[in-house]
């Protein structure tokens, strides 16, 4: 573990957007090492921070962290898409101000070879959850060829996937991240930005991780609690989140719920959960792109959700 943890993406950027947060609760689904919990804590020194995170690495770490702020920061261990139920089971709509979830693997996991994230490592697990049944061992060596096809295709969208599904299947098993991608190489993707295998690593870690899943219910669970003032924060790294954030975040704010065939509104035309507080998605600038060069992917949305009418 290192001593200094790592700064955490479009820091500046989340602190700007909760700044008018005065009070009440923020929940951070996605603590992690606690980069992004701690400025939260630091710039608004009347609020409650909530953290959430499954892997008991991070929540150890972010306990020393953020003990300095006693009793205004709590941490909960689980999967986001279920904690966040019941934390506002708890706290209450009205007590929520803010919400943010940095969607992905934590450049310090990625760093950990042991924990099986990275193309260079000796180990094929990539659970960020280690007590959750499913691995990347399981993944590589267990799923049939079309099942494989499809993490590739739909998390990886590289274009050969039956290809690479089909020399998995013949060469398998594989015992490590690096034997993998080694073996992988020659028919993977050739970019200077990143390493050949990214894009295959991803595709695994997102189904070892149902990531999108659980994505797709913490904004299921975000509409149906229908705060009544609350900025939305959410960063993600990949094509397909971000498109599920902005396609949902579309969705909140319209008026209308009718089918498009509909000849006029017959819904009562009152279903917008707020407003959408960034046209584009907000990136990181230059001076973050040198320091932290896996900040590049990093795509923030933002929501308001107001008072329902």
């Amino acid at each position: 573990m290192q001593d200094v943890p790592h700064i955490p993406v479009l820091y500046r950027e989340v602190l700007e957007n909760f700044s008018d947060v005065k009070s009440g609760i923020i929940i951070d689904c996605t603590m992690g090492y606690g980069g992004h919990s701690s400025m939260i804590l630091e710039a608004n020194p009347h609020i409650k921070l909530i953290g959430i995170d499954q892997d008991q690495t991070a929540i150890d770490f972010s306990t020393n962290r953020l003990k300095k702020y006693g009793d205004r920061a709590e941490i909960r261990k689980g999967r986001f898409s279920s904690v966040i139920k019941d934390i506002i089971k708890e706290c209450g709509v009205g007590n929520i101000r803010g919400v943010l979830a940095d969607i992905g693997v934590s450049s310090l996991q990625l760093d950990q070879k042991d924990r099986g994230f990275s193309y260079e490592s000796d180990n094929l697990d990539m659970r960020m959850d280690r007590d959750a049944p499913l691995s990347a061992m399981s993944v590589v060596n267990d799923y049939s060829t079309k099942e494989l096809e499809r993490v590739i295709w739909e998390y990886g969208e590289l274009r050969n996937y039956k290809k690479i599904a089909s020399f998995i299947a013949l060469n398998r098993p594989f015992s490590s991240a690096k034997e993998l991608s080694g073996a992988l190489s020659p028919m993977l993707p050739k970019d200077k930005r990143i390493h050949p295998a990214t894009l295959l690593m991803q595709a695994i870690r997102i189904e070892v991780n149902n990531e999108l899943g659980e994505l797709e219910s913490l904004l299921e669970s975000i509409k149906e609690a229908k705060f009544s003032n609350a900025k939305i924060a959410i960063i993600s790294f990949h094509s397909l989140e971000d498109r599920v954030v902005k396609n949902t975040f579309t969705k909140w704010k319209e008026n209308c719920i009718c089918p498009p065939e509909a000849m006029r509104c017959l819904c009562a035309n009152n279903y917008s959960l707020g407003k959408i507080l960034t046209k584009k998605p907000i990136m990181a600038q230059d001076d973050e792109l040198k320091q932290n060069p896996r900040s590049r992917s990093a795509k923030m949305r933002v929501f308001n959700m107001e008072s329902q009418k």
